[in-house]
């Protein structure tokens, strides 16, 4: 809907049946996300996220998109990453569109879920199943410190509790509100909550990494700072040793069983999937024409090693999705990051199996 409303365009709904269908007939599953980030124009330039009419429009495109591919897709997810299109986008203008809006950021937070609401009450008139794919992060004190446990809370309260607590108990957390001075604000629309808080079918979880935060050295800023964490904006992140991938990210797979435990622990029966998981590399072609990617494949084994143990202990955790199947435009990074199963030559498009890909076809066949 290039518009932001109106007649959808017809050859946008044909690609996406093209792609179900070849699935479908290769016997994958498609799983389809309404929303990675991609809002029309016209919308932004009326107010974008922060304005509740995003959220009304949100819910027409998830309603005629459902109705044109219901037949072909079965498994949605509303939103991927809203703390991103919320913080990265309106608070530190860091991702499209660039805004720095400070504790208004909050405003698309709120949106944001509303969209959620909207949408799953629309996919809903099917038999379709609908989540919405977060990126929750466990977040751990650089000390036992009263101050730096203060920081773990309040970057764990906008990292996490500020989706999961209206997604999944149906409040915002107070102390959020209270940090970001948006208490007043988020009031008004208390019975917003009813649509967030809707029942799921299922939660995606995009892990990457955790946070170790530590308190800043000098007064935790106004609510209002441009920030991409309003709200605690000197909070220092802590570098802790762990190896990292080119994105600066660092690689513990245990961080993976901590946020999903915790997610549990909110919604013992709320069945999990990982959305997203992977590592990006400087990936180069040998003479041979082959990605010898050792990093990935370990990064893989361990993660997916991870899901392995977590499904023992008896979580719900129903799915695996790599990040991902091909190097993929990654944003404000352009394509000078590389996350894919698959080398893309750029230049001439040419796909090459990589060999962490090469491991995931042997792992998988032997299942």
């Amino acid at each position: 809907m290039p518009s932001g409303s109106g007649a959808a365009n017809q050859a946008g709904l044909d690609f996406y049946r093209r792609i179900g269908e070849t699935c479908l007939e290769n016997g994958v599953t498609p799983y389809a996300t309404l929303y990675h980030w991609d809002l029309p124009q016209p919308l932004e330039d009326a107010g974008g996220w922060l304005v509740r009419d995003t959220a009304e429009r949100f819910r027409d495109y998830a309603a005629i998109t459902q109705a044109a591919l219901s037949d072909v897709v079965k498994d949605w997810m509303t939103l991927n990453e809203p703390w991103c299109s919320a913080f990265l986008g309106y608070g530190n203008g860091e991702h499209a569109p660039g805004r720095t809006e400070g504790a208004d950021a909050m405003k698309a937070v709120h949106h944001l879920l509303l969209g959620h609401g909207l949408a799953l009450q629309a996919i809903k008139q099917s038999d379709n199943t609908v989540g919405i794919a977060l990126n929750p992060a466990p977040v751990y004190a650089a000390s036992p410190s009263e101050a730096d446990r203060d920081a773990a809370r309040r970057v764990d309260g906008l990292r996490n509790r500020m989706f999961l607590d209206p997604l999944l108990l149906g409040k915002y957390p107070a102390d959020v509100l209270e940090d970001t001075g948006m208490t007043e604000w988020f009031a008004q629309y208390d019975d917003d909550l009813r649509l967030i808080s809707a029942p799921l079918d299922f939660i995606g979880v995009n892990y990457y990494c955790p946070s170790t935060v530590a308190a800043p050295d000098g007064p935790i800023s106004a609510p209002g700072t441009p920030t991409t964490q309003p709200g605690s904006e000197n909070i220092v992140a802590v570098d802790t040793g762990l190896e990292k991938t080119q994105m600066g990210w660092g690689i513990q797979p245990s961080g993976l069983r901590d946020i999903l435990k915790a997610i549990n622990e909110l919604a013992p029966e709320m069945p999990l999937y990982i959305t997203e998981n992977g590592a990006a590399y400087p990936d180069e072609l040998t003479d041979g024409g082959m990605v010898e990617d050792v990093k990935r494949q370990e990064y893989l084994e361990q993660h997916i090693a991870m899901v392995g143990a977590v499904i023992a202990e008896g979580l719900p955790v129903k799915g695996y999705f790599a990040w991902t199947l091909l190097d993929n435009f990654e944003w404000s990074f352009g394509f000078s990051r590389r996350f894919g199963l698959v080398y893309v030559d750029y230049a001439t498009q040419e796909r090459i199996v990589k060999n962490s890909g090469l491991w995931l076809k042997s792992f998988l066949s032997s299942l």
